[in-house]
């Protein structure tokens, strides 16, 4: 038997590997716990859920159109409207099952085989990944944790070829909480739009941002030029609603009717009983987002303060997200000479799962996620400083 050669291309998914041995060692009655993966720690709020349970009760469990319902697709133009001032159209919106596919759908409408995708360093996991299959080049733009793990125009020259179309921008950042603002995000827009390069602003955490000077989004800059920006969002992260699968792209008509004809042979549409429930996070209060976001930002002042506090180890604050990206390379030693081996030890030793950053495009690191209870944090916090400084 011959698999097709583009699997070779893909790499396992390093986040869901961590965690399945996480799960392992639980299954075996071993107390673990996992920093491991990205998902909020609070259920999906009530008035979301009822709105699902009403769908049901109402047999709303048909096929609809493929770019979403109706309502949704409104609903979401009312987000942007309410949160940004920015004026969107149904025509403008599509749905996916999750951020996921709507960033592999419309990377698929962009990029051809030997065009060169960039990519700030550190990114998502399933960046290079995705742009390889779709048979793209990943080119990195390197950062450093000097500056925070955020990229300049003159690192994105230096990355820039002329087989360069579409870049990849994440803020806030998973793994690094990385957070642009407005002028920051704009400047970087314009560089890319004066080289003809198609920017793909990846804004899943864009509710999560714990410093107002930080708030940001492409979204009003696409309102000038909707042929060069494209915004990716899903209500995973902000709403607790990471397995419902409903993310969202705000594109050019055009754009937006390619990926619907793309979704439409490869799933068709998403999930009727999601949608509704999408309807009812989106066209309600989001007073229900204020508690959660207050958690994260008491959980990430107490981890980053404890993780600064510890010899040899340099870890930049993050202003959104819910992860923290530590350099840890002056402890790498004898008993764990990178971070991979790292992370190794610290499950075996500390019973912590970690993500070694090379999953991320930075070897010297290790990702932690904070979404999780003050006291699983506080104890995984502290088994892991008596792994490391016993």
């Amino acid at each position: 038997m011959k698999l097709a050669n583009r699997l070779s291309r893909v790499k396992p998914s390093a986040t869901l590997a961590v965690n399945a041995k996480a799960l392992e060692l639980k299954n075996k009655g071993i107390d673990v716990i996992s920093l491991a993966v990205g998902e909020p720690d609070f259920p999906t709020p009530d008035h979301i859920a009822e709105a699902a349970k009403k769908a049901i009760d109402e047999h709303f469990t048909k096929y609809t159109a493929v770019p979403g319902i109706p309502e949704i697709r409104s609903a979401i133009c009312e987000y942007f409207m309410r949160v940004y001032g920015v004026k969107a159209k149904p025509e403008n919106i599509i749905i996916g099952n999750g951020g996921k596919q709507c960033l592999y759908n419309l990377l698929l409408c962009l990029v051809d085989d030997g065009d060169d995708v960039l990519i700030p360093v550190p990114y998502w996991t399933s960046y290079p990944d995705m742009a390889a299959l779709v048979g793209g080049n990943p080119v990195f733009v390197p950062s450093s944790v000097e500056n925070g793990y955020k990229i300049s125009i003159e690192d994105l020259e230096k990355a820039y070829t002329p087989k360069t179309k579409v870049l990849l921008l994440n803020s806030p950042s998973n793994p690094s909480g990385v957070t642009y603002s407005q002028q920051e995000t704009d400047a970087i827009l314009h560089w890319a739009i004066q080289k003809n390069i198609f920017v793909i602003a990846d804004e899943v955490y864009d509710q999560l941002v714990y410093n107002d000077e930080y708030k940001s989004t492409a979204a009003k800059m696409w309102l000038q030029y909707p042929e060069h920006i494209a915004v990716i969002n899903a209500l995973s992260k902000s709403f607790a609603m990471t397995g419902w699968r409903l993310g969202f792209t705000l594109a050019h008509p055009a754009i937006i009717k390619e990926m619907g004809k793309l979704q439409g042979q490869i799933t068709s549409s998403i999930c009727s009983i999601a949608q509704k429930a999408g309807v009812a996070a989106l066209m309600s209060s989001y007073d229900c987002i204020a508690p959660m976001k207050e958690a994260f930002r008491r959980r990430r002042d107490y981890a980053h303060a404890e993780i600064s506090s510890w010899e040899g180890v340099i870890c930049p604050k993050p202003e959104g997200a819910f992860y923290l990206f530590p350099d840890v390379s002056r402890l790498f030693c004898d008993k764990y000479k990178n971070a991979p081996e790292l992370c190794t030890y610290l499950l075996d030793e500390a019973k912590v799962a970690v993500m070694p950053g090379d999953a991320f495009g930075l070897p010297n690191c290790i990702r932690l996620s904070y979404a999780v209870s003050d006291e699983t944090l506080a104890k995984a916090l502290a088994a892991i400083k008596k792994a490391l400084y016993c």
